[in-house]
Protein backbone atom coordinates (compact mmCIF):
# COMPACT_ATOMS: atom_id res chain seq x y z
CA UNK A 1 0.00 0.00 0.00
CA UNK A 2 1.27 3.55 -1.17
CA UNK A 3 0.44 6.33 1.19
CA UNK A 4 0.46 9.80 -0.11
CA UNK A 5 4.21 11.48 -0.82
CA UNK A 6 5.84 13.92 1.00
CA UNK A 7 7.54 15.93 -1.77
CA UNK A 8 10.35 18.35 -1.02
CA UNK A 9 11.98 20.96 -3.22
CA UNK A 10 16.22 20.60 -2.90
CA UNK A 11 17.33 22.66 0.09
CA UNK A 12 13.73 23.51 1.02
CA UNK A 13 11.93 22.69 4.16
CA UNK A 14 8.44 22.40 3.28
CA UNK A 15 6.35 19.58 2.24
CA UNK A 16 2.33 18.12 2.51
CA UNK A 17 1.76 14.82 4.17
CA UNK A 18 -1.74 13.40 3.76
CA UNK A 19 -3.47 10.45 5.23
CA UNK A 20 -5.32 7.96 3.22
CA UNK A 21 -9.13 7.68 4.28
CA UNK A 22 -9.66 3.79 5.25
CA UNK A 23 -11.52 1.44 7.59
CA UNK A 24 -13.69 -1.33 9.17
CA UNK A 25 -15.79 -2.87 12.40
CA UNK A 26 -13.39 -3.02 15.49
CA UNK A 27 -13.20 -6.74 16.61
CA UNK A 28 -14.52 -8.52 19.29
CA UNK A 29 -12.66 -9.56 22.34
CA UNK A 30 -11.46 -12.58 23.29
CA UNK A 31 -12.92 -14.01 26.64
CA UNK A 32 -10.54 -16.02 28.93
CA UNK A 33 -10.29 -18.05 31.87
CA UNK A 34 -9.77 -16.08 34.80
CA UNK A 35 -5.96 -16.21 36.25
CA UNK A 36 -5.33 -14.76 39.62
CA UNK A 37 -2.96 -12.83 41.11
CA UNK A 38 -4.11 -9.55 39.25
CA UNK A 39 -0.75 -7.68 39.00
CA UNK A 40 0.52 -5.60 36.03
CA UNK A 41 2.81 -7.45 33.60
CA UNK A 42 6.11 -5.29 33.50
CA UNK A 43 5.99 -4.09 29.56
CA UNK A 44 9.23 -3.81 27.14
CA UNK A 45 10.28 -0.54 26.14
CA UNK A 46 12.39 -2.79 23.49
CA UNK A 47 11.46 -0.73 19.60
CA UNK A 48 10.97 -2.39 16.60
CA UNK A 49 14.04 -1.44 14.21
CA UNK A 50 13.82 1.16 11.69
CA UNK A 51 11.47 -0.03 8.24
CA UNK A 52 13.64 -0.96 5.57
CA UNK A 53 14.82 2.30 3.54
CA UNK A 54 14.55 2.31 -0.49
CA UNK A 55 16.02 4.91 -2.52
CA UNK A 56 15.35 5.54 -6.01
CA UNK A 57 17.00 8.02 -8.43
CA UNK A 58 14.96 9.30 -11.39
CA UNK A 59 16.04 10.91 -13.94
CA UNK A 60 12.96 12.97 -14.62
CA UNK A 61 13.52 15.21 -11.05
CA UNK A 62 15.28 18.16 -11.32
CA UNK A 63 15.35 19.58 -8.22
CA UNK A 64 12.33 18.10 -6.26
CA UNK A 65 12.50 14.82 -3.63
CA UNK A 66 9.46 12.84 -2.38
CA UNK A 67 9.03 10.17 0.35
CA UNK A 68 6.08 7.72 1.03
CA UNK A 69 5.18 4.39 2.49
CA UNK A 70 5.31 1.24 0.76
CA UNK A 71 4.41 -1.97 1.47
CA UNK A 72 6.19 -1.41 4.97
CA UNK A 73 8.96 0.42 4.10
CA UNK A 74 10.15 4.11 3.35
CA UNK A 75 10.71 4.89 -0.53
CA UNK A 76 12.18 7.89 -1.51
CA UNK A 77 12.89 9.24 -4.82
CA UNK A 78 15.68 11.97 -5.47
CA UNK A 79 16.70 13.73 -8.75
CA UNK A 80 19.81 11.30 -10.10
CA UNK A 81 21.73 14.41 -10.95
CA UNK A 82 21.99 14.96 -7.16
CA UNK A 83 25.98 14.32 -5.88
CA UNK A 84 25.95 11.10 -2.56
CA UNK A 85 26.72 13.80 0.11
CA UNK A 86 23.64 16.04 -1.77
CA UNK A 87 21.72 13.04 -1.67
CA UNK A 88 22.54 11.49 1.87
CA UNK A 89 21.43 14.85 3.50
CA UNK A 90 18.05 14.94 1.66
CA UNK A 91 17.57 11.61 2.26
CA UNK A 92 18.16 11.53 6.01
CA UNK A 93 15.21 14.29 6.04
CA UNK A 94 12.80 13.36 3.98
CA UNK A 95 13.06 9.47 5.99
CA UNK A 96 12.60 11.37 9.28
CA UNK A 97 9.10 13.03 7.80
CA UNK A 98 7.88 9.91 6.23
CA UNK A 99 8.18 8.17 9.53
CA UNK A 100 6.69 11.12 11.44
CA UNK A 101 3.32 10.39 9.73
CA UNK A 102 3.24 6.87 11.34
CA UNK A 103 5.34 7.39 14.84
CA UNK A 104 4.00 4.40 16.11
CA UNK A 105 5.83 2.01 12.97
CA UNK A 106 8.68 2.31 15.97
CA UNK A 107 6.83 2.46 19.01
CA UNK A 108 7.36 -0.26 22.24
CA UNK A 109 4.89 -1.70 24.49
CA UNK A 110 5.54 0.62 27.09
CA UNK A 111 4.78 3.43 24.75
CA UNK A 112 1.39 1.76 23.99
CA UNK A 113 0.29 1.61 27.31
CA UNK A 114 1.58 5.24 28.11
CA UNK A 115 -0.66 6.02 25.49
CA UNK A 116 -3.71 3.45 26.58
CA UNK A 117 -3.55 4.86 30.00
CA UNK A 118 -3.67 8.53 29.01
CA UNK A 119 -7.03 7.44 27.08
CA UNK A 120 -8.25 5.70 29.92
CA UNK A 121 -7.89 8.50 32.38
CA UNK A 122 -10.06 10.81 29.71
CA UNK A 123 -12.64 8.52 28.61
CA UNK A 124 -12.50 5.52 30.81
CA UNK A 125 -12.81 6.71 34.52
CA UNK A 126 -8.98 5.24 34.63
CA UNK A 127 -9.21 1.78 34.23
CA UNK A 128 -6.19 -0.59 33.73
CA UNK A 129 -5.47 -3.57 31.82
CA UNK A 130 -3.15 -5.86 33.47
CA UNK A 131 -0.90 -5.97 30.13
CA UNK A 132 -1.08 -4.76 26.59
CA UNK A 133 1.06 -5.24 24.04
CA UNK A 134 1.45 -5.29 20.37
CA UNK A 135 1.14 -8.83 18.51
CA UNK A 136 1.62 -10.03 15.23
CA UNK A 137 -0.21 -12.55 15.01
CA UNK A 138 -3.54 -11.34 14.81
CA UNK A 139 -4.28 -11.08 10.98
CA UNK A 140 -7.94 -10.75 11.25
CA UNK A 141 -8.80 -8.79 14.37
CA UNK A 142 -7.33 -5.40 15.36
CA UNK A 143 -7.57 -6.25 19.14
CA UNK A 144 -8.41 -8.05 21.50
CA UNK A 145 -9.24 -8.49 25.72
CA UNK A 146 -8.90 -11.39 27.27
CA UNK A 147 -11.63 -10.76 30.10
CA UNK A 148 -10.23 -13.20 32.62
CA UNK A 149 -6.87 -12.23 32.77
CA UNK A 150 -7.32 -7.86 31.73
CA UNK A 151 -4.93 -9.24 28.86
CA UNK A 152 -4.93 -6.76 25.86
CA UNK A 153 -3.25 -7.51 22.35
CA UNK A 154 -2.82 -5.18 19.88
CA UNK A 155 -2.40 -6.43 15.88
CA UNK A 156 0.92 -4.98 14.92
CA UNK A 157 -1.00 -3.87 11.85
CA UNK A 158 -2.21 -0.65 13.26
CA UNK A 159 1.30 0.68 13.29
CA UNK A 160 0.61 2.08 10.13
CA UNK A 161 -2.86 3.63 10.56
CA UNK A 162 -3.11 7.35 11.99
CA UNK A 163 -2.92 7.88 15.78
CA UNK A 164 -6.74 8.77 16.35
CA UNK A 165 -7.49 5.14 14.38
CA UNK A 166 -5.20 3.63 17.08
CA UNK A 167 -6.69 5.39 19.99
CA UNK A 168 -10.37 4.47 19.03
CA UNK A 169 -9.20 0.32 19.12
CA UNK A 170 -7.55 0.90 22.32
CA UNK A 171 -10.22 2.95 23.91
CA UNK A 172 -12.89 -0.07 22.12
CA UNK A 173 -10.54 -3.02 23.91
CA UNK A 174 -9.92 -0.67 27.12
CA UNK A 175 -14.06 -0.60 27.21
CA UNK A 176 -14.24 -4.76 27.53
CA UNK A 177 -12.51 -4.20 31.04
CA UNK A 178 -15.43 -3.02 32.16
CA UNK A 179 -18.34 -4.17 29.64
CA UNK A 180 -17.37 -7.53 28.73
CA UNK A 181 -19.90 -7.96 25.46
CA UNK A 182 -21.29 -5.80 23.19
CA UNK A 183 -24.17 -4.38 24.85
CA UNK A 184 -25.67 -1.17 24.40
CA UNK A 185 -23.45 -0.30 27.57
CA UNK A 186 -20.61 -1.23 25.78
CA UNK A 187 -21.29 1.22 23.10
CA UNK A 188 -21.76 4.19 25.24
CA UNK A 189 -18.65 3.40 26.59
CA UNK A 190 -16.87 3.16 23.66
CA UNK A 191 -18.69 6.09 21.75
CA UNK A 192 -17.37 8.37 24.53
CA UNK A 193 -14.33 8.63 22.10
CA UNK A 194 -15.49 10.71 19.21
CA UNK A 195 -13.94 9.28 16.35
CA UNK A 196 -15.27 5.55 16.89
CA UNK A 197 -17.46 5.69 13.78
CA UNK A 198 -15.19 7.37 11.28
CA UNK A 199 -12.64 4.88 12.60
CA UNK A 200 -14.88 2.24 11.86
CA UNK A 201 -14.95 3.49 8.00
CA UNK A 202 -10.91 3.72 8.07
CA UNK A 203 -10.55 0.61 8.86
CA UNK A 204 -13.01 -0.79 6.69
CA UNK A 205 -11.22 0.32 3.93
CA UNK A 206 -7.46 -0.38 5.38
CA UNK A 207 -8.88 -4.11 5.09
CA UNK A 208 -9.94 -3.77 1.69
CA UNK A 209 -6.68 -2.18 0.53
CA UNK A 210 -4.60 -5.07 2.23
CA UNK A 211 -6.57 -7.97 0.74
CA UNK A 212 -6.95 -5.67 -2.76
CA UNK A 213 -2.83 -5.57 -2.49
CA UNK A 214 -1.83 -9.53 -1.81
CA UNK A 215 -4.99 -11.05 -4.01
Amino acid sequence: MVTDPIDVAQNSHEGSCAETPVAHVLEEQVLGDRVGGGEYTEMSERRPPRPPVEVRASTRRRKTASGFWQDGRVVILVPARLSKAERGELVEGLVERVLAQRPNVTTSDRDLERRAAALADEYLGGVRPRSIRWVGNQQHRWGSCTSGTREIRISERLRFVPGWVLDAVLVHELAHLIEPTHSARFRRLANRYARTDEADTFLAGFTLGQETATA
